[in-house]
């Protein structure tokens, strides 16, 4: 019998928040209480804010229902553990839209788990290839538990150390105050403030390693732009080719748009059942290519011509594998 309150709200929300209705029966024989503790714990909970419905009948139960706002989860071992693998998917492939936010979630995550969890996900990890990501298409890899460390260091408010690789392959030691974490669809790039050299800078995540969290805090700084990927854009991008993407697409530019990485911007309706978008890149058109036969539906590239060609030499390559 669970005679501590506290544990035995915990061990009652856990139960509720599978999503399925519990019996006051069955909900008493699995805390070894009676059924009148069932309902005085029900009400405690929903003092707390805990949308709990009852039904009333031989059918009848209880079952936690969408409230207003998110209530803290219960999790078990085994949900917390899978829980972070799922997330440290969602940080490492380029799904449109969620990246920064698996990361956000997975490093509050990594803060609460036991280490006896932690060191299941890390051999997790270790054990399975697919949890380390290749992110540029140049052998680039970042291991999710970098873009974690990052994430703590950065939401903390807390001085970061790191070895940088720079692309001429030059090695240094960085302390910095990390502001920004900015995905731009097959990169990460870390937005900080570098002590040494008393400047803002841009750190490309692939290109770090050993980062390490240094407990000491700081105030966080402005960065010049006011906005961390319009400096990523100026730092980064400076200087980069750019391209005018011009190409009509045979689907609703609703369906389009929902589809499209939002660096792309938006497509215009042309019809009911067709779009067209106009869009300035900065990124190699073999990957804009490779990107826009990943959308679905059928296009015609009107330019630029560089850009045909690469479509061209993409869909004979696919025939070839098709055929053989």
């Amino acid at each position: 019998m669970t005679t501590d309150t506290p544990a035995r709200l915990l061990q009652l929300l856990s139960l509720l928040q599978t999503p399925r209705e519990w019996p006051g029966s069955e909900l008493a024989e699995r805390l070894q209480v009676s059924g009148r503790t069932i309902r005085r714990d029900v009400d405690r909970l929903r003092d707390l804010g805990y949308p709990v419905q009852a039904t009333m009948g031989a059918e009848g139960g209880y079952r936690l229902v969408a409230g207003k706002a998110l209530p803290p989860l219960v999790l078990d071992d085994e949900e917390a553990v899978a829980i972070a693998v799922g997330l440290r998917a969602g940080a490492g492939h380029a799904v449109e839209g969620i990246e920064e936010a698996s990361v956000r979630a997975l490093a509050k995550l990594e803060q609460v788990l036991p280490s006896r969890l932690r060191h299941r996900v890390k051999s997790l990890q270790s054990a399975t290839s697919s949890l380390v990501y290749d992110r540029g298409g140049d052998g680039a890899v970042i291991a999710p538990e970098t873009l974690t460390v990052l994430a703590s260091a950065t939401s903390g408010h807390e001085r970061l150390r790191f070895s940088y690789e720079a692309g001429d392959g030059a090695r240094t030691r960085r302390l910095t105050e990390p502001y920004r974490l900015v995905s731009a669809g097959r990169r990460w790039y870390l937005i900080a403030y570098d002590i040494d050299r008393d400047d803002w800078r841009t750190f490309r995540v692939d290109r770090v390693s050993d980062p390490f969290a240094t407990g000491a805090r700081f105030a966080p700084r402005e960065v010049p732009t006011g906005d961390a990927a319009e400096f990523m854009r100026a730092t980064v991008w400076r200087g980069a080719p750019t391209f005018e993407v011009d190409v009509t697409f045979r689907a609703p530019a609703a369906e389009v748009a929902r589809r499209l990485p939002p660096s792309f911007g938006a497509p215009e309706a042309t019809g009911a059942d067709s779009c067209r978008l106009r869009a300035t890149v900065q990124d190699s058109l073999e990957w804009v290519a490779m990107r826009l036969a990943l959308l679905g539906p059928d296009f015609t590239v009107h330019g630029p011509s560089e850009l045909a060609e690469h479509v061209a030499r993409l869909g004979s390559r696919l025939t070839r594998a098709a055929a053989g």
